[in-house]
This record gives structure tokens, C-alpha cells and sequence, in this order.
């Protein structure tokens, strides 16, 4: 089978779930077909890079990525399947599935309705991107959910799709990347670089600066954490100058406050990242909206508790009172949600032992029910159920 995947990030430009989700799929679908990825970027060896229209370099964002997916499309002839990944590559699923008659498969990592504030980020490119997704949710011959939630997220958001349409097939994890323990033989420390002390508690936090992934709400939760507890915030490529200057401020105020706060911007090797994430006490996933949260399995996989909000696909990764602990959100009040947090911190924090537990059962079911092969098999008979 002659597989068309669409993406805008492919390694080694990857800068989100969505990125890493269709990475390590992709590495595991060449054991079962014949794989092609049509990217954005930089020209790869393993893939093909597209870019938008150089006529169009001072045009909206949103613009100069449907001029992309045209050539996304009109490179797709010969393929048996397409299957884009969020609404970077929808349209381009939907114009090669209907110029070359095959079916288009859509995973959805993400909703355009359920993120209102990427309009601050893309202005009138945010109704141009919510178009494109509707468009490509009504049309796709099947929808790939990353998780129940998710599931039932495109159910509301899209209520015209027939439910038998909508597929869940979880994001997944890859074990022999992701491990407890210290930096390999060949790798930096990160954490002496930094300074940080491996004898006091460590929280950490890896994602992006974007409103959904609640960095406000995690720094002002951590002006409650307990006196000694370090913070290591790996948080880059703000949506915004002003989110930028917002979070620049919160934790100018809080490393004021405390001492053992290391704010980490740049984008990190993936090593770096575990490095991070399995010398941690807890992991804090903070975000107000989230299909699934991968750095949730990313956290598990590397043996350490997870503190995260119980929204979206997290509950069906956190086994709350097993493998972490979830606090509720309430957009209508933020206060009791970073108090929350906070307490969920400060719990796992006075309690080393359980902690520690928390990660063991962690990563037992991050590596039983969340391995890459079996979600690359699971796709595999989709794309192969639409063939027929």
C-alpha cells in the first residue's frame, strides 16, 4: 500500500505533539507500507518539503500555508491513502483525495473551535484555518481521534460528521527512547549545566508558551510550591510577543520570590528533554485544553509521577491515584486551579515514596498500552478497511 502522509513538522523540525505523534507513526507504518511524507521546511533525505508560494511572503500566515498544501496535494499522485495531520495539512488531504479519487484520512490532534485565542496569534488567518478544518472534517472518509475525549470533542464541535466516521487511536510512546535515569554515556547534562540540585525535588515542565498549555497558571501555582522544591521550566516559541512578555514577567517575579528557578527556552534534543523529565520529582501538565498531552506519556515512560489537569485525553493517560495525580479545571476559576496544582505538587513532594511508585506504574503503562507498533497497526487496518 502506497501511503501519502501530510504534515507540516517532520524531523528534525518538530516542535509539538502533533510532530512527534507523526514521527515515531511513520517509523513504525515503513515496516507495513509503502511511505511517503510530505512535509513543510527544510529539504530532507527522508521526506518531501514543500513551501508556500514566494509570491506570498507578506501574506497571512494561515495563506502561506493553504499555498503549501496545494503542492502537498499535487505531489500526492500515486498514493493508495492520504492522511493528513491537523489543519496545516487537511486541505491538502482533501484536494489529493479528490484530484486522485482515493480515500483521505484525517487524525486530529487538535480543534480550530476549542483554541479561540489562536486569533491573537493569526488574526483573520484564524477563520481561514477554521474553514479549512471544517472543511476537511466534512469531507475526510475517516477521522483519527487521539483519544476518547478528543473523540467526543469532534462529535460537538463538528456535529454534522457521522459518528462511524470518528476512530480513536491513541497517540503513542516509544519506551527505548523515553527511560528513567541519567544522561547517556555521549550526552551533556543538561541539569549541571544548569546548575540544577539533584538532592532537593525537582518539578518540571516541558511545552510550548501557548495559552493552551497554561504556563500562567503552572507559575503562579508554583509561588505555593514548598520552600526548596526547584523548578525547571523547558517553555519556547511563544504564539505571541505579548504571551512572550507575559510568561518573561511571571517568572522574572517568581525566580524573585525563590531561588531554584531555571527557565529553559531554546528548543531541546530529545535528550535533553528525558534528561529533564526523568530527574524529576513530578511532572506538571498544566494545560486548559488538551486532545491527549503526549509530554504526559513522555513524563510516564521516563518513570516519574504526573501532576496534570484533568481535561481533554489526559484522564485516559493519568491514571489519577496510580500514575499521577489530576486537578480540575475551571476557566471560570483560575484560582482554585493553580491552588490545585500547587497542592497536588506539594502532596507528591512531602510523600518521596509514593511518589516514586507513581512513576514505576507509570511507565508499566506507558510501555503496555501506548507502544507505537500496535498504533501503527491499528492504522494500518483503517487505511485498509477504506481500500476496501
Amino acid at each position: 500500500m502506497r501511503v501519502a502522509i501530510m504534515t507540516r513538522e517532520y524531523p528534525p523540525e518538530v516542535y509539538g505533539g502533533a510532530g512527534v505523534h507523526v514521527e515515531h507513526l511513520v517509523r513504525q507504518l515503513e515496516k507495513l507500507a509503502d511511505v511517503t511524507v510530505h512535509c513543510m521546511g527544510g529539504q530532507r533525505i527522508d521526506a518531501v518539503a514543500h513551501q508556500p508560494d514566494p509570491m506570498l511572503y507578506a501574506a497571512n500566515s494561515a495563506l502561506q500555508m493553504m499555498s503549501a498544501q496545494l503542492r502537498m496535494a499535487d505531489a500526492a499522485e500515486g498514493a493508495d491513502i492520504v492522511h493528513s495531520h491537523t489543519w496545516y495539512a487537511g486541505l491538502a488531504g482533501h484536494l489529493a483525495a479528490n484530484l486522485y479519487g482515493v480515500p483521505h484520512v484525517l487524525t486530529a490532534h487538535s480543534l480550530e473551535p476549542r483554541r479561540p485565542w489562536k486569533a491573537e496569534q493569526l488574526g483573520g488567518g484564524y477563520r481561514l484555518s477554521s474553514w479549512s478544518e471544517h472543511n476537511a472534517m466534512h469531507y475526510a472518509d475517516a477521522i483519527i481521534a487521539v483519544s476518547e475525549g478528543m473523540r467526543r470533542d469532534v462529535l460537538s464541535a463538528y456535529p454534522e460528521v457521522d459518528p462511524a466516521r470518528v476512530h480513536v487511536v491513541h497517540n503513542g510512546i516509544d519506551a527505548g527512547v523515553w527511560f528513567p535515569g541519567g544522561p547517556r554515556a555521549d550526552a551533556r547534562d543538561l541539569l549541571d549545566e544548569l546548575g540544577v540540585d539533584r538532592t532537593a525535588p525537582i518539578v518540571s515542565f516541558v511545552g510550548r508558551i501557548t495559552r493552551q498549555k497554561g504556563v500562567p497558571h503552572l507559575l503562579a501555582a508554583a509561588r505555593r510550591f514548598e520552600p526548596g522544591v526547584q523548578l525547571v521550566l523547558c517553555a519556547g516559541m511563544a504564539d505571541t510577543r505579548e504571551l512572550a512578555d507575559e510568561v518573561s514577567a511571571l517568572v522574572a517575579e517568581l525566580a524573585a520570590e525563590r531561588g531554584g528557578v531555571f527557565w529553559v527556552q531554546e528548543m531541546l534534543p530529545t535528550e535533553m528533554v528525558r534528561q529533564v523529565l526523568a530527574a524529576a520529582t513530578v511532572a506538571v501538565c498544566a494545560s486548559i485544553y488538551e486532545p491527549l498531552g503526549i509530554v504526559n506519556l513522555e513524563a510516564m515512560a521516563c518513570g516519574t509521577a504526573v501532576v496534570a489537569s484533568a481535561v481533554g485525553g489526559i484522564p485516559e493517560v493519568v491514571d489519577d491515584g496510580v500514575t499521577g495525580l489530576l486537578v480540575p479545571y475551571d476557566g471560570a476559576d483560575p484560582e482554585s486551579y493553580e491552588a490545585g496544582l500547587a497542592a497536588a505538587v506539594n502532596r507528591l513532594i512531602a510523600d518521596p515514596e509514593r511518589a516514586a511508585a507513581m512513576g514505576d506504574a507509570g511507565r508499566a503503562r506507558a510501555v503496555a498500552q501506548f507502544g507505537w507498533d500496535t498504533i501503527a497497526e491499528q492504522t494500518l487496518a483503517l487505511y485498509e478497511r477504506l481500500r476496501r
